[in-house]
């Protein structure tokens, strides 16, 4: 430490919701046991401590009684991270794809682009289609609306366009978004033969 600085001492990192600063004057307490009963909090940390166990606040806004269970706490974090991760895990993050094109693509290109705006949209991603002007080409701004206008409908069977192209400065743009299955099924296997 460096003299003549005063710091406080450092406080000790309290768990909320644990044995002790539970704040509440009755829980209804669940024990491994599977009883349950509703009881004051000091009994009922007490009945937890005897079993060497944790008591922790597991719903604290649950009405008439908040719910505490009496668990091993360290075990209990485990469970309810690896919860959270589980859960992150299965979310999809949907983003938006951006393909780019001029106003005199070839057809070559304009179909390479295209198969890859396809697998964007059934990986269940947006797409959004971007004509660049350069120069004198934005006084033909109509041909690359049209351009946009023949890629939204090759794509209508994988998405459905969200409005029509627009101009903004020298690009016009078109969105596109991935076409939810009504009642996907899991695809069936043909018979075995007997």
């Amino acid at each position: 430490m460096f003299p003549g600085r005063n710091f406080p001492p450092r406080r000790q990192n309290r768990r909320e919701n644990v044995n002790e600063s539970i704040r509440v004057r009755e829980v209804r307490a669940v024990f491994p046991d599977g009883t349950n009963e509703v009881m004051q909090t000091s009994a009922a940390l007490r009945k937890a401590q005897e079993m060497g166990l944790d008591l922790v606040l597991v719903a604290p806004t649950a009405t008439p009684y908040p719910v505490a269970k009496a668990v091993d706490f360290g075990h209990y974090q485990y469970e309810q991270k690896k919860k959270q991760h589980d859960a992150k895990k299965k979310q999809h993050v949907v983003q938006v794809k951006e393909l780019k094109f001029r106003p005199n693509t070839d057809d070559h290109d304009y179909d390479f682009k295209k198969n890859h705006a396809i697998r964007f949209l059934q990986e269940g991603n947006r797409v959004k289609a971007v004509v660049q002007f350069r120069g004198r080409e934005i006084a033909h701004a109509d041909l690359g609306k049209k351009l946009l206008m023949r890629f939204a409908e090759d794509l209508a069977s994988f998405g459905s366009v969200e409005g029509v192209p627009r101009l903004e400065g020298r690009n016009a743009h078109i969105l596109i978004s991935p076409v939810k299955a009504a009642g996907k099924s899991a695809p069936e296997k043909p018979a075995k033969p007997s």
